[in-house]
């Protein structure tokens, strides 16, 4: 069973309300931009990628609705400012906004206004399969990267806060990494923090891994060096609320400090983030605003008073996690990326190396597809999981050829799974790989 965090339909969106599972299950009405602003502010809808659905749908039921007049544009421009600034950390919603106004601009050049409110709605009706789509790729390649360092134990995984089906439009991404790993076969053990001030792992990540039948086991956040240590963590998969240029990682306060424990016990630590969760505008994550909360949720636990009268608060949402400690690298639709390479692999100006090593991964997802005659088999990594060699020419399942003395030739199956890759990019990998098999 996966959970449903948003239920729409043309014109109509309800949202589960977060804050009061696991105790009650209640599904409230969207039926304006006002009320997707206070359901992201309040934090009934939490997790960067949800944040931005559920924000650009609110719009979208008032569109259907008939809101915005004859100044759509206008309209809409509005409605995605005041959206964006629920919270600001989140850099999903502050993406789609620029999208989607760019995308209204544009359209609002060539239709009229009814042409233009059908547009502007189908463009975001289209976020919730992307998102579910893109959240797959990320788990499958998450889950096929840890189990490359382990290739036939189980595995037992620490993650923070919550990231799966209730942060997302489906599936999730870190969470969604463990349920992978659970389809497989291959998870041993789940461990969830607890996460305060806000408690989403206790709330969120353990009724979800109640309700997918995980093996999870919960700890406090204060417990997570000892886990380390005693437990045989795995890895360490986190999710993000903005991944910059440099990789640096926003996320949910008290990553950071995972990070350093994971470094210190030799865990592999990963993001796992869609694209759109990226910020190539900034530079590293000094440039990050970070989000306070009131100090209510840090000295009240449902309300009830638990911290002495008078003590003063600071309560930072997140935290930023610096690139040197994402050790085993960023999660994305498009592969696994250590954070060095992520700027080059989200704009397409992917190095030879680094189109090899994407595609390394991406073979690793395609069981028994890579056959001796692409040049790609010839690497170290897909030799020892396939036991063959480059040895005797042909063809593989991706169109490639690699004849001994000839120039490589690059099949459509191989540039539909690197599709932010150029041809002659591919082409010098080719070579590349020819002149050094074993690179």
């Amino acid at each position: 069973m996966t959970l449903e965090a948003i239920r729409y339909r043309s014109g109509s969106l309800q949202i589960l309300n977060q804050l009061l599972l696991p105790h009650e299950t209640v599904y409230e009405e969207i039926r304006s931009v006002q009320d997707g602003y206070e359901a992201i502010k309040s934090m009934k809808v939490r997790g960067a990628p949800a944040i931005a659905i559920v924000g650009c749908l609110s719009l979208s039921v008032e569109l259907r609705a008939g809101a915005g007049g004859d100044d759509l544009v206008s309209f809409i421009r509005d409605s995605l400012c005041h959206l964006t600034s629920a919270r600001p950390t989140a850099v999903n919603m502050g993406r789609a906004a620029r999208e989607l106004m760019e995308f209204t601009e544009n359209e609002s050049m060539e239709k009229n206004t009814e042409q233009l409110r059908d547009s502007v709605i189908g463009w975001i009706e289209e976020m919730l399969e992307r998102d579910v789509n893109d959240n797959k790729k990320i788990s499958n390649y998450g889950a096929q990267h840890i189990l490359s360092g382990v290739p036939r134990d189980s595995v037992t995984i620490l993650t923070h806060c919550n990231t799966g089906s209730l942060a997302t439009a489906g599936y999730g991404t870190a969470l969604g990494v463990v349920r992978s790993l659970h389809t497989l076969g291959r998870l041993k053990r789940l461990y969830c923090t607890e996460t305060r001030p806000y408690n989403q792992g206790a709330r969120l990540t353990a009724y979800e891994a109640v309700a997918e039948g995980f093996p999870a086991t919960l700890i406090t956040d204060s417990m997570a060096a000892l886990t380390m240590r005693e437990k045989g963590i795995t890895a360490v998969v986190v999710g993000a609320d903005r991944v910059v240029a440099n990789g640096d990682t926003a996320n949910k306060v008290g990553t950071y400090q995972l990070a350093i424990t994971a470094k210190h016990h030799g865990v592999p630590f990963y993001v796992a983030a869609p694209s759109t969760s990226c910020d190539l505008s900034l530079e590293s994550g000094r440039d990050i605003v970070i989000e306070e909360r009131p100090p209510e949720e840090l000295t009240s636990i449902n309300g009830v008073p638990v911290a002495a009268p008078g003590i003063e608060v600071w309560n930072p949402s997140f935290d930023v996690t610096p690139h040197q400690l994402i050790t085993g690298g960023i999660i994305t639709e498009l592969g696994v990326f250590l954070p060095s390479e992520l700027q080059a692999a989200l704009t397409g100006r992917l190095t030879a190396l680094s189109v090899l090593h994407l595609f390394t991964q991406q073979a690793r997802s395609h069981t028994n597809t890579v056959e001796p005659g692409c040049a790609f088999a010839g690497t170290a990594d897909l030799r020892s999981e396939s036991g063959r060699t480059a040895a005797n020419a042909g063809r593989c399942v991706f169109g490639c050829r690699s004849d001994p003395g000839s120039a490589p030739r690059v099949g459509p199956g191989l540039r539909s799974v690197l599709p932010n890759v150029t041809r002659p990019e591919i082409l010098t990998a080719l070579r590349d790989q020819q002149k050094h098999p074993a690179h």
